[in-house]
């Protein structure tokens, strides 16, 4: 009935108390949210000359698991060892999934190696364990080996691959899975995930075709990841459709199609959404204000943006974090009042990160103010010394401004630093089928034919008038090779292969891990 201090007034009581009465006070403990004090309990069991069995156990393991406890989980490993259920299939199964749980990996493995019964249970731990510590390639070749895989195997390794950077093989297992299992709303959730990371809209639909089939459209966690694919794949008409049939909404449906709207350039219409929660009724929370303010910057809304700012804390009591100074930085960045950013960051309540820098430094590329530039790069040097970001970034400022100087002071300094330029790719999908692109990239097989698209929609283009700006183009090359350079960017390469091999008037989506040239 969940009348915790009722049960232990009752507990304490109690004249003699079994290995049943300690394990359902310990479980009570757990599962109202109360690890430390269910662990206590343990504890006392043990003083007491309680002897846990293995329900007793599995249940101590996953408490060890919540908390990220290891010393605590090897302690009561040992205990394991000593009461003789080592063997046990639910306590194997738990010091697997506790192990992982804590980040060794390797004790996982070995106590999954050394179990003498596994069920799918057992596997689908040591799989989440895999996934869980970032290790897909082993996660990949237990998946293989598994002699048996139910539903929560097939969702494990889509989640892993969609959260890890690997959406196109979260397709690919989506696919798949239907031929073997029935897909639950975990699994089209997950999936929409790798949809939105690829922006595949049409791979999207596809999924949304199965919810509509499959009844899960009323799940709010599936119409809130809905919108959030249409919105990243800069279908916001579609967005807005999930979210207009949506019979109840919660702050995170809100917020989903507030964001979606702002960071699509739609900065108006997604303030007009708020004001629409607002009258609803609806409280929103700092994810919220961040696609507020996100809009504000997108509509060009300084003195909207302050406002709503300071609303945040005088009528909501949600006091502004590093996100929000990040979007009030972008906002007077964008609007090219660029000493006000500075002093805004100097006034902040709490250390800038390197995205707060970052915004004001992409905002002096825009608008070419090389001295703020400068000082705010020392910032994003001291914080991030590894990352080449904001080295690429400074050194593109001092090349609009044909500061060659400056340009190879900064290549020195990443030199002398051991900064590597991580290098540019785009991804597209066609056919339901993922292409990368790297800068300079000519291992595609169609690449001889994205070549020569190139080089004829250049010559359109310089037709029509085009001079290519070969600013940021080495300089120490002919113009030609300037040129070139230019053409050989891989979201060029990636949008002449989507002309290439897609109908004409196809909107063509790109996804890119830099920002666009």
């Amino acid at each position: 009935c969940g009348s915790l201090e009722d049960a232990r007034r009752m507990f304490d009581k109690m004249p003699e108390r079994n290995v049943v009465t300690w394990t359902c006070m310990i479980s009570g403990y757990s599962t109202q949210g109360y690890p430390s004090e269910a662990l206590t309990l343990f504890h006392q069991m043990q003083e007491a000359g309680g002897k846990p069995d293995a329900f007793t156990f599995s249940i101590v393991l996953q408490l060890c698991a919540k908390l990220g406890n290891l010393e605590e989980g090897k302690d009561v490993h040992e205990r394991i060892i000593r009461s003789g259920l080592e063997c046990n299939v639910f306590v194997g199964t738990a010091l697997v999934d506790m192990y992982a749980k804590c980040g060794s990996i390797e004790n996982a493995r070995h106590v999954f190696d050394k179990m003498l019964e596994r069920d799918v249970v057992s596997w689908n731990a040591m799989l989440a364990g895999y996934v869980q510590n970032v290790e897909i390639e082993e996660a990949w070749k237990l998946f293989e080996e598994m002699p048996e895989r139910d539903l929560v195997s097939w969702n494990t390794m889509v989640a892993g691959c969609a959260q890890n950077g690997h959406g196109d093989e979260a397709l690919k297992l989506f696919r798949q899975m239907q031929a073997f299992v029935k897909p639950n709303a975990e699994s089209v959730t997950v999936v929409l995930l790798a949809c939105a990371g690829l922006a595949a809209l049409e791979e999207g639909k596809e999924v949304h075709g199965v919810i509509s089939r499959s009844g899960f459209a009323s799940d709010f966690f599936v119409a809130n990841a809905l919108m959030g694919m249409y919105s990243k794949c800069g279908s916001v008409e579609d967005a807005y459709h999930v979210f207009d049939d949506m019979q109840e909404r919660d702050v995170v449906s809100w917020t989903t199609i507030i964001l979606g709207y702002a960071t699509n350039g739609y900065g108006k219409e997604a303030l007009g959404l708020f004001e629409r929660m607002e009258q609803s009724g609806m409280n929103p929370d700092h994810v919220t204000f961040v696609g507020v303010l996100s809009a504000c910057c997108h509509a060009g809304l300084v003195d909207e943006g302050f406002k709503y700012f300071e609303n945040m804390n005088q009528y909501y009591n949600i006091r502004p974090g590093m996100a929000h100074y990040g979007c009030m930085v972008d906002l007077l960045g964008r609007a090219g009042r660029l000493v006000e950013a500075q002093n805004f960051i100097s006034n902040m309540p709490v250390k800038p990160d390197a995205a707060v820098w970052s915004s004001l430094l992409s905002a002096c590329r825009v608008h070419k103010d090389i001295e703020i530039a400068e000082s705010t790069a020392e910032h994003l040097f001291e914080l991030e010394p590894e990352n080449a970001a904001p080295y690429v970034l400074l050194s593109n400022i001092y090349a609009s401004a044909r500061r060659w100087d400056g340009i190879e002071k900064v290549r020195m300094m990443m030199e002398s630093r051991n900064v590597v330029k991580k290098p540019g790719c785009s991804w597209i999908v066609v056919d339901k089928q993922v292409n990368a692109f790297c800068g300079g990239d000519r291992s595609h097989p169609q690449m001889h034919i994205i070549y020569a698209e190139l080089e004829r929609l250049s010559g359109q283009m310089k037709a029509m008038g085009y001079l290519p700006d070969t600013t940021f183009a080495l300089n120490d090359v002919e113009k030609e090779q300037q040129e070139q350079i230019l053409c050989l960017h891989s979201e060029k390469l990636a949008i002449a292969f989507g002309l290439i091999n897609t109908c004409p008037a196809t909107i063509i989506r790109v996804i890119k891990n830099l920002r666009v040239c």
